[in-house]
């Protein structure tokens, strides 16, 4: 039987996130919010493992219109909630409403949560639910009057890859950053640089993609306790990826900061992420750089001002990027800033530019080659 699925991205990222599922071999349309497809449950086994720009993946149960409490008892009562549920199961229940008639969400949650339990104690024929096993979280999303029931997946987000267990100033989260590789035009077979690494979190997601690896190939995910999901072709998926990965892959990926806690946090990810002695990090001061190679990427998320230190000597800090680009003729640069004035004070345009969110703040991603 194929279901539904939305594969959630944060804005700007979710015409890369069907990109990769059609990589995969999973047709995919983005929409606001993320990517959708249809498939089998080891569909969605297979997105959780290898998505790497992608929140979480989600299985939509419902969505239609509700306009009041009634309506929106009966349509998550009326979810074969039982042939996806065992008795045991843990049901947690999350909501939102924005904008809708119905705004109350705790009084959403506890009707959808009503709902499925009555619905599962009519069709399996008991009494009352332990709710001592597995969890099957599900959220009930009601926005402009439009409800949306989904089954994550996932569990914990797909960014928490496992790697980064200490958080410098202003991280960047692990798929955006996956998501500026992909943006960057940058090939495994060519160097990539970070001039301004922090706590490495660009480099690794680099590597990982040169090494093939999937993302959530050390970590586990909700789905695999779910009854009705094929143990043993889980299994095969994971086998498939572990087969895939090509952890001696050749890379140049490299990096520098001027703050030495930074890099001393950063060889600690690298070394968690299994990449230890491959990604050489050091103390540097951008302003002194000069690599010897050429044709390759410098990617970076320099300060912003607004969240770390001071505008003005961010903006310095965007005129001396713009010179290492200068010096290194052959290269490309991707940075990714929330400042309007990035490109006055880097020195020129860029040759492309995409609008996304670090976090909660509005950012472009400038591309100069």
């Amino acid at each position: 039987m194929a279901y539904t699925f939305l594969a959630t991205a944060a804005f700007g990222l979710e015409g890369v996130a069907a990109n990769e599922l059609k990589r995969m071999g999973i047709p995919a349309k983005a929409e606001q919010g993320g990517a959708r497809f249809e498939g089998e449950p080891l569909d969605a086994f297979r997105a959780n493992l290898r998505l790497r720009t992608a929140d979480r993946v989600l299985m939509v149960l419902c969505e239609q219109e509700v306009l009041t409490f009634e309506d929106l008892y009966q349509a998550v009562v009326n979810i074969p909630w039982e042939k996806l549920m065992q008795r045991d199961a843990n049901i947690p229940v999350s909501g939102k409403c924005v904008r809708s008639q119905l705004m109350s969400v705790r009084d959403c949650q506890a009707i959808a949560k009503k709902a499925i339990v009555n619905r599962l104690m009519d069709r399996l024929r008991v009494q009352a639910l332990p709710e001592t096993g597995a969890p099957y979280p599900v959220d009930v999303a009601i926005h402009q009057n439009k409800l949306r029931v989904t089954l994550d997946m996932s569990g914990d987000a797909l960014n928490r890859r496992g790697y980064r267990t200490w958080n410098g100033e202003a991280p960047l989260r692990e798929t955006l950053a996956a998501a500026l590789v992909d943006l960057s035009h940058w090939r495994p077979d060519m160097p990539l640089y970070d001039p301004c690494c922090g706590t490495g979190t660009l480099l690794i997601e680099a590597a990982m993609r040169a090494t093939h690896r999937a993302p959530g190939l050390r970590r586990a995910f909700a789905c695999e306790q779910f009854s009705f999901m094929p143990k043993a072709g889980m299994e095969a998926i994971r086998q498939e990826e572990e087969a895939a990965c090509l952890p001696e892959t050749s890379f140049d990926i490299g990096g520098s900061d001027i703050d030495p806690e930074a890099i001393e946090l950063c060889n600690r990810h690298i070394r968690q992420a299994g990449f230890e002695y491959r990604i050489p990090v050091e103390v540097d001061d951008l302003r002194r750089l000069q690599l010897p190679q050429e044709g390759g990427v410098f990617l970076c998320n320099p300060p912003y001002g607004e969240r770390i230190g001071d505008q003005e000597s961010s903006r310095a800090l965007y005129r001396e990027l713009g010179l290492l680009l200068k010096r290194h003729p052959t290269w490309k640069m991707g940075v990714i800033s929330s400042d309007p004035s990035f490109e006055r004070n880097f020195g020129r345009r860029a040759t492309q530019k995409r609008r996304l969110y670090n976090g909660r703040l509005e950012c472009e991603f400038c591309l100069f080659e």
